[in-house]
């Protein structure tokens, strides 16, 4: 996930973007009965995630800064492990939990919590989050096989958004923990395996999204952000 990446990027670690694949994958949930309906409604709450540099807490310390709210001050994020989020929530050691598919998608199964938001939400409707990574060493002594790795899991997400049913079958016997055929499809299908943007489309939103981490002082507020996309981007397919 690019809210994962992107910042040990910007501190040198030696990684190029060099393709993205589709957006979708994180929600923030709270309990059904709870009162919270909305991201404002987290003023004074605590939020649930797998860890400090997790996309979901990257990402909704975004959402929760466009709402109007600190993500330092005004809500609190704690980490639990991974297996525990949703315990965590069920038994009120945290108000809501931000984490990614399929867990969120199954935990929103039972009818107990409701989705506040997620990266699929208003202006993230069209965004990409998951993106295609090489170290770069790869990109500067061997473009040709960065370019085949990048134009087979292209192929790959554009074949999924059209075959969703064995996009899904395909993925089965890999995904973590036992989750329903049918539930995988389903999130074949919400994930937008069309969207992924190339060359300049893409620079443009990892700009944006450094942009965003800048608010709320995940970046440094003199980052460039043209020059950093440009910089983290390799093109391997011109």
């Amino acid at each position: 996930m690019a809210l994962r990446w992107l910042k040990p990027m910007e501190q040198g670690f030696d990684v190029k973007i060099i393709a993205s694949l589709h957006g979708g994958c994180m929600r923030l949930l709270a309990p059904a009965d709870s009162g919270i309906n909305q991201v404002s409604d987290l003023k004074g709450k605590t939020i649930a995630v797998s860890d400090m540099n997790s996309p979901s807490k990257n990402f909704f310390s975004i959402v929760i800064h466009k709402a109007g709210l600190d993500p330092t001050a005004d809500v609190e994020f704690k980490q639990f492990p991974a297996p525990l989020l949703r315990a965590a929530v069920d038994k009120g050691e945290a108000h809501a939990v931000a984490d990614g598919d399929p867990n969120t998608y199954l935990w929103l199964k039972d009818g107990k919590l409701k989705e506040i938001s997620s990266n699929l939400s208003g202006e993230y409707a069209h965004r990409v989050c998951c993106i295609i990574g090489v170290r770069g060493s790869l990109v500067r002594d061997d473009r040709r096989t960065a370019a085949s790795i990048a134009l087979a899991l292209l192929d790959s997400a554009e074949y999924a958004a059209q075959n969703p049913a064995e996009a899904a079958a395909t993925y089965a016997p890999f995904v973590a923990g036992r989750v329903p055929r049918e539930d995988l499809l389903a999130l074949a299908k919400y994930h937008t395996h069309h969207h992924h943007p190339m060359g300049d489309d893409l620079k443009k939103e990892i700009a944006l999204y450094a942009e965003e981490l800048k608010q709320v002082s995940i970046f440094k507020p003199s980052l460039d952000t043209a020059k950093y996309a440009d910089r983290v981007y390799a093109d391997v397919l011109s």
